[in-house]
């Protein structure tokens, strides 16, 4: 190779700093053609590498000194040491049985380091990350009984022929509710394939048109409106009289579970229930916003479901208009509040949804596990109703320094909130059966008792027992077709 002349070296350098004066337009025009012709899954790692940058500068730039060295004065006072999560409840016997028999509510939970220091990769790793559990789903479509759709999506291990368990199974039944935006999300499939191990039958709840349900008439579900859920309920109670069932919701699908147990009470079918990191103040919720990057990724997911039905849904909603909303108040304003068909007030819509308008008619246990550190829900001290918790005694709060957003992992492949929920189901259902015990004994000793005297008293009318009358399934429930697939 020879050396260049001083000439040509001139006509070089020109030539190089021609090329770098040229290349950034080569790169940005060709940026922006990509953009345009990017496929979905484009978003996505943008996504991931702006949850990581994120991280980065929360953890290293003044905001995780506060998370670290400063909690909050109640936390601080209901929390003790360690990892030693704090039950916040009622004294109650149900309380004192669930202290002795769960021994996750009062040992200390391992969690690796990058965990307990990072609530923000627990909750974008629950999101963005595959399972990587052995489970497959068969759904059943629920026809409603205004000709709506919602999907039953029941969890069989892979190992199986994918069939569900016979309708006379005593197994019991775990109906799990997502979050409002209908995404699976990996703790999702996780605690089914756990639920699966300990001999439950777990069933996942999809609303109209979301994950893959179709949508067959021009009515979305507001955000607490029970209808559809206590229809789904029903059908199940119907199809399998025999065995108990238990509700588990993640993130804002608590809004939907509270929803439904407080209106309907005592006749909700549900032996226990348990929500994951639940949001309470939703109105605020909405009005404030999660941080900008659960915002952003909220509304993105949102609006791609939604895309799928813009010709139809445009008949009753300026479809335009929710393209281009910027936040998820203006996106749930358009949706429910700016229709064509009836425009109630933003504050009128939530005295109809909010789901703790009928908290007090709860008549079955709640836990909820929630974690300080969750970046979605807010702070701890305005967000969590701790009044509720301590003068209701169907409600009990399982508080914890560290776990995220629906997050509580142990390791890569162990949820801690997955064992807390199927020991706390399992401890409830003894509790009640054990209570069950007792009032039978004691009414049979009433019923001999009772009897005797009418022997020594020479009546001749025997004691007639008192009939035990449950809800008639057929009275309520007189639908009987579901379509599978």
């Amino acid at each position: 190779m020879r050396p260049c002349s001083r000439k040509e070296g001139t006509s070089l350098t020109g030539s190089l700093l021609a090329f770098w004066i040229r290349f950034p337009v080569v790169v940005t025009a060709s940026a922006v053609s990509w953009h345009f012709a990017m496929p979905l899954w484009g978003p996505s790692v943008c996504i991931v590498s702006l949850a990581v940058l994120y991280l980065v500068a929360r953890l290293y730039f003044g905001q995780s000194l506060k998370d670290r060295f400063h909690w909050r004065s109640r936390c601080a006072r209901n929390q003790g040491g360690g990892d030693v999560p704090k039950l916040v409840c009622k004294p109650s016997a149900l309380a004192k049985y669930l202290l002795k028999t769960c021994l996750t509510f009062t040992s200390e939970w391992q969690t690796q380091w990058i965990w307990r220091k990072l609530p923000h990769l627990q909750t974008v790793w629950n999101v963005i990350w595959p399972p990587g559990a052995a489970v497959h789903f068969v759904r059943d479509y629920l026809q409603l009984a205004d000709e709506g759709l919602v999907a039953l999506d029941w969890a069989v291990p892979s190992t199986s022929s994918r069939r569900r368990a016979s309708s006379n199974s005593p197994a019991p039944i775990i109906l799990v509710i997502p979050n409002s935006f209908g995404k699976i999300t990996r703790n999702l499939v996780k605690l089914c394939a756990s639920a699966l191990d300990n001999g439950h039958r777990p069933v996942i709840f999809n609303r109209r048109c979301q994950n893959g349900s179709l949508l067959t008439t021009l009515k979305l579900q507001q955000f607490g409106d029970p209808s559809d859920l206590r229809e789904a309920v029903r059908y199940i109670r119907y199809k399998h009289p025999s065995a108990r069932l238990f509700t588990v919701s993640e993130s804002t699908g608590a809004g939907l579970l509270l929803s439904y147990l407080g209106e309907c009470g005592s006749s909700s079918y549900v032996t226990s229930a348990a929500c994951i990191s639940p949001v309470f103040r939703y109105q605020e919720w909405f009005e404030t916003g999660p941080p900008w990057l659960y915002h952003w990724f909220l509304l993105f997911y949102q609006k791609t479901w939604l895309s799928r039905y813009a010709t139809v849904l445009g008949e009753i909603i300026d479809m335009e208009k929710l393209f281009a909303t910027r936040t998820l108040r203006e996106m749930e304003e358009i949706l429910f509040c700016q229709t064509k068909k009836s425009i109630p007030c933003w504050d009128l819509y939530w005295e109809k949804n909010d789901p703790l308008r009928d908290v007090d008619e709860v008549a079955v246990p709640v836990l909820c596990i929630c974690s300080q550190d969750d970046p979605c829900r807010g702070d701890t001290d305005t967000t969590l109703p701790f009044e509720l918790f301590e003068t209701n005694p169907h409600f009990f709060l399982l508080l914890t320094k560290h776990g995220g957003h629906c997050g509580f992992l142990k390791n890569r492949s162990s949820v801690w909130s997955h064992e807390v929920l199927l020991e706390y189901f399992k401890s409830v259902s003894e509790f009640f059966m054990t209570e069950e015990r007792t009032k039978s004994f004691s009414k049979r000793k009433y019923v001999g008792a009772a009897n005797s005297m009418s022997y020594k008293c020479g009546r001749g009318n025997s004691f007639k027992r008192d009939s035990f009358c449950s809800h008639n399934i057929h009275d309520i429930f007189n639908w009987q077709r579901s379509y599978t697939r």
